[in-house]
């Protein structure tokens, strides 16, 4: 019976054709498989045919599988590729010679059968999962330009203000993985600009109170876009679409929270958001200079702001000026 070619693919390495036997044995059934018996030919099959994952020997004349590991980890093209020792080699010192050298985990021999088809199940899951991962950022990174784009914006107010958003959630206690997801889910606060007419989102006077109306609808509409999720980085988005309107006095809207009653990340990004669009140059307004930016945020202390907050970003000045420089408009 023909086998479907979209199987993944790996690269068993071994000096010994009894050892890569036994290796198609156990594998084959469920994987498609090339061999190499030297570090070179190695190289180059995981060069022209990138390999989903490599089984490698690490006792093998010429280049040790230490070295061929090093080399593959040192390819940019060949760099993600999950390896794994297979080795008669059981000392602790070897094993931590495998994991410094790139290794993801470490088999020994004589191998079991159910134990190398779950190592590797298991490893091609974790890639899976980071591509899914790498692909759901992209997608929200590009969403959240999408609405930059139709609300005349550039690119680069997201970039900014979401770093901006990331230095302050920092300084407020979050974690770093906390402040990472705070950084990829701030470009997505105003997506729902994407359902708002042009002839409101693009008019050059002010909106009357019904236009004005239909504007504030892009939160909920943003929310809505993006979805429910009990939690992660999408979670965090659909947040901040929804709050980063509120204001600490209760004046904002969708629903008129308050103070602590905001939630962090919308009262992080309401500040982010705002300091950089006062500072930056749009076609019905010049850019304020820092210092009036700056007093803003301070009038607007415990009335739009959370006041502790603000402190916190008037004390990492010197990290929103680097990302304003690495970020200037042309």
């Amino acid at each position: 019976m023909t086998q479907p070619n979209n199987r993944p693919l790996i690269l068993a390495v071994d000096d010994e054709a009894s050892n890569l036997q036994l290796l198609r044995q156990i594998l084959q059934d469920h994987f498609r498989l090339l061999f190499a018996k030297d570090g070179a030919r190695a190289l180059e099959l995981a060069r022209q045919e990138s390999p989903d994952l490599v089984l490698l020997d690490v006792m093998m004349p010429g280049m040790s599988g230490y070295e061929v590991c090093a080399a593959l980890k040192a390819n940019p093209a060949t760099a993600a590729i999950p390896v794994i020792f297979v080795t008669a080699l059981t000392d602790t010192a070897d094993e931590l010679e495998g994991f410094e050298a790139g290794a993801v985990d470490y088999i020994t021999k004589p191998v079991s059968p159910p134990i190398v088809r779950a190592r590797v199940r298991t490893h091609l899951s974790l890639v899976r999962m980071e591509e899914l991962r790498a692909t759901r950022l992209e997608i929200v990174q590009r969403l959240g330009l999408a609405a930059e784009y139709k609300d005349n914006e550039t690119g680069l107010h997201v970039i900014r203000m979401s770093h901006f958003s990331r230095i302050l959630g920092i300084a407020a206690g979050m974690s770093e993985a906390e402040a990472d997801d705070l950084l990829h889910a701030a470009p997505m606060h105003d997506v729902g600009k994407i359902g708002i007419p042009d002839r409101i989102l693009q008019k050059p006077g002010p909106l009357d109170p019904d236009e004005w109306k239909i504007m504030q609808s892009h939160v909920t509409i943003g929310a809505e876009i993006i979805g429910e999720h009990e939690g992660g980085m999408l979670a965090l988005a659909s947040q901040i679409a929804l709050t980063h309107h509120e204001k600490y006095d209760g004046s904002g809207y969708p629903h008129g929270l308050r103070g602590d009653g905001i939630p962090l990340v919308g009262r992080i990004v309401a500040i982010a958001d705002v300091f950089d669009a006062l500072t930056s140059k749009r076609p019905y307004k010049k850019a304020w200079t820092e210092e009036e930016a700056l007093n803003f945020l301070r009038e607007q202390k415990g009335r739009h702001f959370d006041p502790a907050l603000v402190d916190l970003f008037l004390e990492q000045m010197p990290a929103v000026r680097a990302v304003q420089q690495r970020w200037a408009e042309a």
